[in-house]
């Protein structure tokens, strides 16, 4: 997939089939809408390309209401690439693009830069000043500008709309599989591993501590979850807390104890999956009450990755 952040690159392809959004997670609806850009691209021999705004629209313009973003633009373009896009472009947003006429975007960039052959918005998105540009508008331009525009219908689970806020909500509780149908593939993050106080190691559990690149963190508590290494999926249990067990812990740390594992991560950069909410966390006793409740983690998160269906789940997306 070709990425560029801005519209004056002289590589940019033309003849497009296009979409444009934040599409913040990725989630079911946000496929819907690249898949109808990738099929449609197919038919008509254009390429499927997406615009793309960063930072969130939100944190320019109401940045004390800005959403925390589920991924990073890195991991965003990434997963436009598996879903079958060929070409991304990132628009820094500020206020001076916000006030730009959806109109005047239309005509320089969408058709005379892009050459946009067909256009589909997700439902009830618009851009450009005061948010004009919706699938009204593009449907009123597309004769003058040469291009059909359409909206793909939002899609929804159980009768809930889909979306990024309620995906973000869903986390916060501590939903880890609720969030996982409404995306489409387990919830993950990101980040380098950084040495900790190795208490996991003198207990017999050692742990892989994760500083995430990710915002969005789900609810204090123990997971399973699976681990990338090396391209393999690994399956372990994870802490995310203070650990109130040891009264000298302020800051919330993530912890991962991967299981059959042996090897140095310090400074690898890894990813977590969150597959399943095994308890809260809460404050033990001791180290013997820690250690046996996390042998029975340890259990409860094997009986788990022991269901069927599971082991599959680890490979989407």
């Amino acid at each position: 997939m070709q990425i560029f952040h801005g519209t004056e690159n002289a590589s940019i392809a033309r003849l497009t089939v296009l979409t444009l959004g934040v599409f913040d997670g990725l989630h079911l609806g946000h496929q819907a809408i690249m898949k109808t850009v990738v099929e449609r691209a197919s038919v008509s021999e254009g390429v499927p390309t997406v615009i793309t705004f960063d930072p969130h629209p939100r944190a320019v313009l109401h940045p004390e209401s800005a959403p925390p973003m589920l991924q990073t633009l890195d991991q965003r373009l990434a997963n436009f690439n598996v879903l079958g896009i060929e070409q991304a472009i990132v628009i820094r947003f500020t206020k001076e693009f916000a006030d730009q006429e959806a109109e005047e975007f239309l005509r320089e960039i969408v058709h005379e830069r892009l050459q946009a052959k067909e256009i589909y918005l997700g439902h009830g998105f618009a851009f450009g000043k005061e948010r004009r540009g919706d699938i009204e508008l593009l449907r009123k331009m597309s004769g003058e500008l040469g291009f059909t525009a359409d909206e793909v219908p939002e899609v929804r689970l159980r009768g809930i709309r889909i979306s990024s806020s309620r995906i973000r909500q869903l986390l916060k509780d501590g939903q880890v599989n609720l969030a996982r149908r409404m995306l489409g593939r387990p919830y993950g993050i990101e980040g380098v591993i950084i040495r900790g106080d190795r208490r996991g190691h003198t207990i017999g559990f050692p742990t892989a501590n994760l500083k995430p690149e990710n915002r969005v963190v789900p609810k204090f508590g123990v997971y399973a979850t699976a681990t990338l290494i090396e391209g393999v999926w690994k399956k372990g249990v994870t802490n995310i807390g203070v650990r109130p067990t040891f009264e000298s812990d302020s800051e919330p740390s993530i912890e991962t104890h991967i299981f059959d594992f042996e090897g140095d991560l310090y400074g690898s950069v890894l990813r977590v999956r969150f597959l399943h909410r095994i308890r809260p966390e809460r404050k033990f006793s001791g180290i013997g009450e820690l250690k046996a409740q996390i042998e029975r983690d340890v259990e409860t998160a094997k009986r788990f990755f022991s269901r069927k269906g599971v082991e599959s789940s680890l490979e989407l997306g």
